[in-house]
């Protein structure tokens, strides 16, 4: 199946090599682009596309509210892409915030073109790139320097079962379905029922959103192994 993409950034060159490198994979189409937040929910809106690549800072409308936009849309608007934000820093507040609003990850601009191309695929597919160990220490140590706890998200957890609660935690701490269900003696898809019920039960978009949600629970705490 072909991976519907838009790029959204305020730098046409950037905007040119990204969907030169992506236009030339077999398995990827690049369908729209947009200078600024504003015009990229327009784009989002109008070609539906799989995954926005999304940049941080531009005028008009910055990477962050459009991607609030696109995550949550209005009434009537039923489709709702993956979202990517591109930085040229490791983290700050806008893509934290992204990435708690249900972004499903992001990639530094200066990236390798192989990640950038590996990156949409496995966001296209349902995943969160949040695998890499830097990633999530980078989150941690967001979380523990500028906390903005959720409303009462020890009190959730309590909706989850014991399993669910560990599947959780596993997940926080990086571990992909496969290494999850080998550390839980379970199938794969076992594991996916119950990642599927976390994300339900806790109103969360993706593992992006899981694996902040169990810092600023306590449920993982920075400094934690994996």
């Amino acid at each position: 199946m072909t991976i519907r993409v838009i790029i959204v950034d305020d730098q046409a060159m950037v905007r040119a090599g990204f969907a030169a490198l992506l236009s030339a994979q077999a398995d990827i189409d690049v369908v729209g682009e947009a200078p600024d937040g504003r015009q990229g929910v327009q784009v989002s809106r109008s070609t539906h596309p799989d995954v926005v690549l999304m940049d941080v800072r531009m005028p008009e409308m910055d990477g962050l509210t459009a991607a609030r936009e696109i995550l949550d849309p209005p009434p009537g608007v039923v489709h709702r892409p993956k979202v990517l934000m591109l930085t040229t820093f490791d983290i700050d507040d806008y893509v934290y915030e992204a990435l708690r609003a249900g972004a499903s990850g992001f990639l530094l601009k200066d990236a390798p073109p192989a990640d950038l191309i590996a990156a949409v695929r496995i966001v296209a597919s349902g995943e969160a790139l949040l695998a890499p160990s830097v990633t999530r220490r980078l989150i941690a140590d967001f979380v523990q320097q500028r906390p903005a706890p959720r409303k009462d998200p020890a009190l959730r957890l309590k909706g989850l079962t014991p399993r669910e609660t560990e599947v959780l935690e596993l997940i926080a701490r990086g571990l992909s379905n496969q290494e999850i269900a080998g550390h839980l003696v379970l199938a794969e898809q076992t594991v996916k029922t119950h990642i599927g019920r976390v994300l339900a039960k806790l109103d969360l978009r993706d593992r992006a959103q899981a694996v902040i949600f169990a810092y600023e629970a306590g449920l993982v705490r920075p400094g934690d192994s994996a």
